[in-house]
Formats: structure tokens, C-alpha cells, sequence
């Protein structure tokens, strides 16, 4: 019966702290609707969510957070460099097609969030068969190193974190 009323009762809580923290207030009439809106949302929303997800190596998640932080910070440096520099000769921007195994769509969303959060590149496509992502990156210079990086870096340990 709770799963009926809160499916996701972790996104509930943070739909209703997030909207009590938009109104900047604790008020009845707040705490009501805030309620109201973080138990139906879920219920609505549902059908969105492709699979529950199963994280099966919480480990594997603290790594990837660390890699992508510092690859996140090493872009942002190079991005900036780039743009304060713009006499400085870099690589010029291309496309590359990265050949993907995973296939879980929750592994497949975190894929596409890491590399839209990662300054110098932007997900293009993927295939209807989710087997190739087409990347667009700012600098490239050599298209091959940019798949094992996305391969061994994200999609390794995604697949070790959702469908292993």
C-alpha cells in the first residue's frame, strides 16, 4: 500500500524540501501543497522511469563520481585556456562514433549527464539500436583516444554499476 501511495519515496522527500525551499516558507499552506505535489509527481512521472534502478557495486559509483570530477575539471581547464588564449593553435572540433555495450537506458541517461556536464563535448546521437554514440568534442586531435577514454572511463564502469 506505502508503494502505491510513494513509489519513489527518496524523490517525494526531495520534490517536498525542494519546493519548501523555493517558497522560503513553512507555512500550512505550503507544507500541504508541497506534500500533495511531491506525492503525485512521482505517481504521474512514473511511466517515464524506463526500470527501477539496481545499483550492484555502490563502490564503483565513488569512483566514477572521482573520475568525472577530475575529468570535468581538467575540460573546464582546457576550455578555459582556450578561450583566454585563442592565438594558441588547438586541435580543431570534430565528431567521433563511440561503439557502446551498454545498453541499460538508466546507464545510458548517466552516460549522456556525464558527458553533457563535461565542458568540450556534447552528445550528438545515439543509434536506434544503442550500439554507436556520436560525440561532438571541442578539441580533437586524435579520435581513437577519445573512445577508449569514454569507453574504459564511463562506460566500464556504468556497465559494472547497472548491469553487472
Amino acid at each position: 500500500m506505502a508503494r502505491r501511495i510513494a513509489p519513489a519515496p527518496l524523490l517525494s522527500l526531495a520534490l517536498w524540501a525542494l519546493w519548501l525551499l523555493l517558497n522560503r516558507s513553512l507555512g500550512a499552506g505550503h507544507l500541504l501543497l508541497g506534500a500533495v505535489l511531491a506525492l503525485v509527481i512521482p505517481v504521474l512521472a512514473a511511466g517515464l522511469r524506463p526500470r527501477r534502478v539496481r545499483i550492484r557495486r555502490p563502490g564503483a559509483v565513488l569512483r566514477l563520481m572521482a573520475t568525472v570530477a577530475v575529468d570535468a575539471s581538467r575540460s573546464n581547464c582546457a576550455v578555459a585556456r582556450r578561450l583566454l588564449m585563442p592565438a594558441h593553435r588547438s586541435p580543431p572540433s570534430g565528431f567521433v562514433h563511440v561503439p557502446l555495450e551498454l545498453r541499460d537506458p538508466n546507464g545510458l541517461a548517466v552516460l549522456a549527464a556525464i558527458v553533457c556536464m563535461t565542458p568540450g563535448t556534447a552528445w550528438g546521437e545515439l543509434s536506434l539500436d544503442r550500439s554507436v554514440l556520436l560525440l561532438h568534442i571541442l578539441e580533437l586531435d586524435d579520435a581513437a583516444a577519445v573512445v577508449r577514454m569514454v569507453k574504459e572511463r564511463y562506460e566500464r564502469p556504468l556497465m559494472e554499476i547497472f548491469e553487472s
